[in-house]
C-alpha cells in the first residue's frame, strides 16, 4: 500500500476532492487504454494514475470558483 503525502501532488490550493477525482479518471484511462490495445496492466491502475502526478506527466488544473475553499 502506498503512503503518500498528498501535499507533494496537490498545490496550494487544490482540493482532495479534485485530487480524488482526478487520479481516478486517470486510472480509468489506463484501464480503457489496456482494454483496447488489449494489453496487460502492469500494476494497479490507481497506483499508475497517481504515479503520474507524481512525476508530472498529468497536472489537476482547478476552476477558479473552488480554489477558495
Amino acid at each position: 500500500m502506498l503512503n503518500i503525502d498528498v501535499r507533494s501532488i496537490m498545490g496550494k490550493h487544490t482540493s482532495r476532492y479534485s485530487l480524488v477525482t482526478a487520479v481516478a479518471k486517470r486510472a480509468r484511462e489506463l484501464v480503457n487504454e489496456a482494454d483496447s490495445d488489449k494489453v496487460w496492466v502492469e500494476g494497479k491502475p490507481v497506483t499508475l494514475a497517481l504515479n503520474d502526478f507524481l512525476e508530472g506527466r498529468y497536472a489537476l488544473l482547478e476552476p477558479e470558483e473552488i480554489r477558495d475553499f
